[in-house]
């Protein structure tokens, strides 16, 4: 009896097993099959991948791993009866799968049948989609992964308005509109999205920032904003956005007012206008961030800001006089006393050490007072409070100095301390590059491209321009000779004119344009002529070799600086507005990549006045 029970036992574990291994075996070939019609489908060979498709799609099991290609397959043969009848087989099995039901109008639409598929999808989207929450980002998906994205549009806009929030979706839809390019429709949708989630601002701008990459696209964005925060006084993420929208148009003004009122309804001490004053000091417009700073000063006396807007606002004046040709001595002088004024009232701190720098340059560069200069630079590097990166940059003033006094020799010895001991930071890569231009100056010109082959690669945008232009100008002169003779003689002048001897270097230009007048260096001694004419006030003869750059060598490296440069005397020394309008219109058409096309945008905007006025201030 036990024997029995056991071997019956034994055939029923046989039985199973026999019974697993043939519906793996089945299960092993389906697959094989499903792979095989797969591979037919993607090399294009379609009857045979329909044969096969056909046949496992008799066992609805396998309808969820061949479906979207054997339906694709149909619709690609037009077999658009057999798709009908396929499909009403699968959602009678799968009633409740949305994608099946929304492939039924792709039908419509492979036939050329819009207007059946539109009033399908229609219906669908109407009765079945837009009430609930799931179905209207599975069907939103589904139309976008199918190429009928506006029927994507459709049901975000009908859940939209089933649910009565006029912000639902927003993020979605504004992703829909970026990928239609529909730039004005995805500002709208995006500044929903942040009405209701202000902590997504800078992904907001960073977007807004990769797209609306025309001017008008930032002034149709700046119309909508005012629009929003009069709609919205309370909201101040409005205004946050419209402070980053003037700074890209670089209207400091505009941007100054929306941070001014939000600094006061914030408490925030004057924050947000210090940070605006500091990117207009950094991008050379001085009258907007005196302005800023005047107002912090007085706003905000007794805070650290205040002290800090003190130093920028003398740095303000400085770049003021210093580019007001022929610069005053006695404005230069003035500023010194206002540095020494600022330092004494303040005391040795980070800040005014800061400035103590600046009355050092001031001593060597503009009033011929190199000891001075030299006295404070060491009493800097000295001092305890200062900070590692003053103290490298301090030192590197003192190299410059040392250049004016014909101590070359110690001039190398500082910039590579500085060098050394400040590796892999934009004050070391400026060490470098002034060793770069020190080896250019006594005509070491292998030298020099040594080291600007490294800056040209590692290092801040600034200094690779500059390395970049120095290395391009050695190159372009050198080997044209044997001796180099013109590109040293240039050199020359590049160095008499650091050493501010600019008598000196006119008669060396002028030797040298009467002497190389085919050379390729033509235009820079163009170029070096016309500066100087312009710092001493003389603006006429300055347009006249800028003229002369813009007409003969316009397709240059200096063909946008002499254009732009015309801009601005005609702008800022000849307060001939129009003839400077007519200048930065016509440089956008010829220069649209040049680095200076933002700040000639900006400033043919000014001239016409767009800015004035600008800036709705929120209410408290």
């Amino acid at each position: 009896m036990y024997m029995w029970k056991t071997t019956k036992i034994l055939n029923f574990v046989l039985v199973l097993m026999v019974l697993i291994f043939s519906l793996s075996k089945v299960q092993a070939q389906r697959e094989l099959e499903i792979r095989l019609a797969d591979e037919y489908y993607q090399n294009g060979e379609l009857e045979k991948a329909w044969s096969v498709y056909e046949s496992i799609a008799k066992n609805f099991r396998y309808i969820p791993q061949i479906h979207h290609n054997y339906f694709s397959l149909l619709l690609d043969l037009k077999e658009f009866n057999v798709a009908r009848k396929y499909l009403k087989n699968v959602i009678k099995k799968y009633p409740s799968n949305l994608y099946y039901i929304l492939d039924r109008g792709l039908i419509y639409r492979e036939e050329g049948n819009e207007e059946e598929m539109h009033l399908y999808f229609n219906k669908l989207i109407r009765d079945e989609i837009s009430n609930d929450n799931y179905k209207t980002r599975v069907a939103a998906q589904y139309f976008i992964n199918r190429q009928v994205v506006d029927y994507a549009i459709l049901v975000y806009r009908q859940a939209r308005t089933f649910q009565g929030d006029t912000n639902a979706y927003s993020f979605e839809l504004a992703n829909i509109y970026r990928f239609q390019n529909k730039k004005d429709l995805m500002v709208d949708e995006y500044l929903k999205y942040l009405a209701v989630t202000p902590s997504n601002l800078n992904f907001v701008r960073n977007t807004m920032q990769l797209v609306l990459t025309e001017p008008e696209d930032l002034d149709n964005l700046e119309v909508l904003l005012f629009r929003k925060i009069q709609d919205d006084p309370g909201n101040a993420i409005f205004n946050e956005l419209l402070i980053w929208v003037n700074l890209q148009q670089k209207n400091f003004n505009g941007a100054f007012i929306q941070a001014r009122a939000l600094d006061r309804r914030k408490g925030a001490a004057g924050d947000r206008a210090m940070n605006i004053g500091k990117i207009a000091l950094d991008n050379k417009d001085y009258k907007a961030a005196a302005k800023i700073f005047d107002y912090i000063i007085n706003q905000y006396p007794e805070t650290g800001n205040a002290i800090l807007a003190r130093h920028y606002r003398i740095k303000a004046e400085e770049e003021i006089v210093k580019s007001t040709y022929p610069v005053n001595p006695a404005k230069i002088r003035e500023l010194t006393h206002q540095y020494q004024n600022f330092i004494d009232e303040t005391g040795y701190e980070r800040t005014t050490l800061e400035a103590y720098r600046s009355k050092a340059l001031l001593h060597a560069f503009y009033l011929d007072e190199k000891d001075s200069a030299i006295h404070i630079l060491h009493e800097i590097i000295s001092h305890s409070r200062a900070s590692v990166n003053l103290k490298a940059r301090s030192k590197l003033d003192l190299g410059d100095i040392y250049i004016l006094t014909n101590e070359p020799w110690e001039s190398t010895l500082l910039y590579a301390q500085v060098e050394k001991s400040m590796k892999e930071t934009s004050i070391g890569y400026e060490a470098k590059l002034r060793n770069a231009k020190l080896s250019y100056y006594k005509g070491e010109f292998k030298l020099a491209q040594e080291h600007l082959d490294i800056l040209k690669e590692a290092t801040t945008r600034e200094i690779s321009n500059d390395a970049m232009r120095l290395s391009l100008l050695i190159r372009d002169n050198t080997g044209l000779d044997s001796t180099e003779t013109a590109m040293q003689h240039y050199a020359t002048i590049d160095l008499i004119l650091f050493q501010n001897k600019t008598e000196e270097a006119k008669k060396e230009i002028d030797f040298m344009l009467e002497e190389y007048n085919a050379h390729a260096l033509v235009d820079e001694l163009l170029w070096l002529k016309a500066d100087i004419l312009r710092k001493e006030g003389k603006f006429e003869e300055a347009l006249e070799h800028l003229t002369r750059i813009n007409e003969e060598f316009y397709y240059d490296i200096l063909g946008d600086d002499a254009y732009y440069r015309m801009g601005l005397i005609y702008e800022e020394n000849l307060n001939e507005e129009f003839r400077a309008m007519e200048i930065y219109q016509d440089f956008l058409i010829r220069y649209p990549g040049s680095i200076f096309s933002a700040d000639v945008r900006k400033r043919f905007r000014t001239l016409r006045g767009d800015f004035d006025d600008q800036g709705v201030e929120p209410v408290n």
